[in-house]
């Protein structure tokens, strides 16, 4: 997990995350809800993640999504790009380093579950698990929270998959981080989801969760 220099307000306008949260459509209805339905994630599990739609995120229409801390408090906005070129950026986030998309009442159950990327998270609320997304950042706090705990690094397969799992070894000293994969052949939980299935991949987490138990 690299450092990012996330801009603390939208470019262009200035808005505060805060302030772009609150003016983001509903995701149903717009051009956001095609968006995730074609990633194999119905509108209705996105929505209740707290998905939202914005048509001019800093010049491009993307989904959006908040980050909050282990109070809850909003510290950044993350969003996804519905159309990217090769040359322009697949997300923006906006705000301070902290916070996590977080799906489900991941911080005070079992199993703890972290992944890389939002649709990661959607995809793994798909399948009945709750996760917490670290968008490539620190969480505050973090390593007090895991303390003694088993933590379930399910990060993209392949060499910055697990550059990222030592990482978070090193931030996590008193918990035991446990490598949690996709399934043989997807590199992320949502490609997993578009090629399997969500019984499919409910049924690879279940097994590899409890081998490793």
């Amino acid at each position: 997990m690299h450092r990012f220099s996330d801009p603390s307000f939208l470019p262009g306008n200035g808005l505060s995350p805060e302030e772009i949260y609150e003016r983001a459509l509903p995701l149903a209805g717009s051009p956001g809800q095609a968006y995730v339905e074609r990633r194999c994630v119905p509108v209705d599990i996105a929505e209740s993640a707290g998905v939202r739609f914005e048509p001019d995120f800093a010049g491009r229409p993307a989904v959006l999504v908040a980050m909050r801390d282990l109070g809850e408090k909003l510290t950044a906005v993350h969003g996804r790009y519905l159309h990217a070129t090769h040359c322009q950026n697949k997300m923006l986030t906006v705000g301070r380093e902290g916070g996590a998309v977080v799906i489900g009442d991941v911080w005070r159950t079992e199993p703890f579950i972290l992944v890389e990327g939002l649709f990661d998270a959607l995809s793994l609320a798909v399948c009945g698990w709750a996760a917490a997304a670290t968008i490539g950042r620190p969480i505050s706090h973090l390593a007090e929270l895991t303390s003694n705990r088993v933590v379930w690094a399910a990060f993209d397969a392949g060499r910055s998959g697990e550059a990222n799992v030592t990482k978070l070894r090193q931030r996590l000293p008193q918990a035991l981080v446990r490598r949690l994969l996709p399934p043989p052949l997807c590199k992320d939980w949502n490609t997993a989801l578009v090629k399997r299935g969500p019984a499919a991949v409910a049924k690879w987490l279940r097994t590899q969760v409890m081998a490793g138990e």
